[in-house]
């Protein structure tokens, strides 16, 4: 093709305008990308993130850190364990009730926490060549998710196999191009990997991004581990797209028998990935939110 032919020139590829279309088509050929013109197409890639990095990164580190920082104000504890009875009873004491020789308190206080990050975040990326903008975004945003000391994230690539990428957060560009963008799908794989990453289901908050056309793995037993997942208390959101394009061609059966679930299944544009994520960390009903912000949604 005339792209390929392209590949093979420094000069022509850099004459190309640099966009998201471009970094799809670069980094699911990257195997095919000769050594003479591999620099420019870095080059051109990093001008798209650097570009995309600049519009998204405030917002949602904004939407982040607006959502923590009430949820710290507030400290209210979810479960008996947490509360740290002695402070809320001397919180509470002018609310002592003689008559019934007890404290009606109107402030819980939390244990102060151990760890430096608040929430725990898993993006699960499926890699197939339908979901190629989709790849391009989340990875934009997992990178800047990961500068982030209030939240830990982490983020998982699959198709039939699946890779933790975690570790090139840093650096967006290499990630995408050690991406494959194609071949098949293994969904239940990667959930089944990702559990045992779950060390704190209440402060987790999962976003698997994916069409939920499940390919060799079993669709049985993915429902069940997502059941099981929201069960302890992770916080899960289905985004069938990241994208500007739109309601995409997706596994609808599968998407609804999640929702029957209370798992919320919707596409997504990148504008408002960042208020999504706000609402996921503040506890927020998902399916509500999406319904807020005029998004359709799996019925």
């Amino acid at each position: 093709t005339n792209f390929h032919k392209i590949l093979k020139d420094p000069k022509a590829l850099a004459k190309i305008e640099p966009n998201i279309s471009l970094v799809t088509k670069l980094t699911s050929l990257s195997k095919l990308i000769p050594d003479e013109t591999k620099e420019t197409a870095r080059q051109l890639v990093q001008q798209v993130v650097d570009e995309l990095k600049e519009k998204l990164e405030y917002p949602l580190t904004q939407a982040i850190l607006g959502s923590l920082d009430r949820a710290t104000k507030t400290n209210r504890a979810k479960r008996l364990e947490e509360i740290n009875w002695h402070r809320t009873i001397q919180a509470n004491l002018k609310h002592y009730q003689k008559d019934q020789n007890t404290i009606i308190p109107e402030r819980i206080i939390a244990h102060g926490r151990k760890r430096s990050s608040l929430h725990d975040i898993i993006l699960c990326l499926d890699q197939s060549g339908s979901m190629s903008e989709s790849v391009v975004y989340a990875s934009i945003f997992a990178s800047v998710l990961a500068s982030l000391p209030a939240v830990d994230t982490k983020l998982i690539i699959f198709d039939t196999n699946v890779v933790d990428m975690t570790h090139e957060l840093a650096n967006p560009v290499d990630l995408l191009f050690g991406l494959r963008l194609r071949g098949g799908t293994n969904i239940e794989r990667a959930i089944n990997y990702l559990q045992d990453k779950v060390t704190r289901p209440r402060d987790t908050v999962l976003v698997l991004i994916s069409d939920l056309f499940e390919g060799s793995g079993n669709k049985e037993q993915l429902v069940r581990r997502l059941s099981e997942l929201k069960e302890n208390g992770v916080t899960i959101v289905i985004l069938l797209a990241l994208s500007d394009k739109g309601a995409p061609k997706f596994n609808r059966p599968l998407a609804q028998e999640l929702v029957n679930l209370g798992i919320a299944s919707f596409a997504c544009t990148p504008d408002l990935f960042p208020e999504l994520m706000g609402a996921a960390l503040r506890g927020e009903d998902i399916s509500s939110w999406a319904a807020a912000n005029g998004i359709i949604m799996v019925r």
